[in-house]
């Protein structure tokens, strides 16, 4: 099966993507069959042959999940993590409701009492 993968290219912390058609099982910098454009994540700069592209979905091909990102970001929404300092105060809160502290008599108190 043929996919539209993104292979990797250059140094290391300056990397750009290549949009290439390749064999699903085939390595990232092993054979390809035809190149389709670039994707420089640095610049957020991407240019891709949109005719060559769907000629090739046309002939069978499908992308992969992370060219499918690049190309429809509105359907992989971004996803939103909870800040921790927040649960852990709800879980402190939780835990002080759960567990009512006694208090302990401290000599001043039990002077008074006698």
């Amino acid at each position: 099966m043929l996919k539209i993968k993104l292979a990797p290219r250059g140094k290391t912390h300056q990397i750009t993507y290549r949009f290439v058609i390749a064999e699903d099982r085939s390595k990232l910098n092993g054979k390809i069959i035809d190149d389709l454009g670039f994707y420089t994540p640095q610049t957020k700069e991407l240019q891709i042959d949109k005719e060559k592209m769907a000629n090739w979905i046309k002939k069978g091909a499908q992308a992969t999940i992370g060219v499918d990102r690049l190309l429809n970001p509105d359907k992989y929404p971004k996803k939103i993590k909870p800040k921790v300092e927040k649960i852990k105060k709800e879980v402190k809160e939780e835990i002080k409701e759960e567990v009512k502290v006694e208090e302990i008599p401290t000599e001043e108190t039990e002077t008074k009492s006698e």
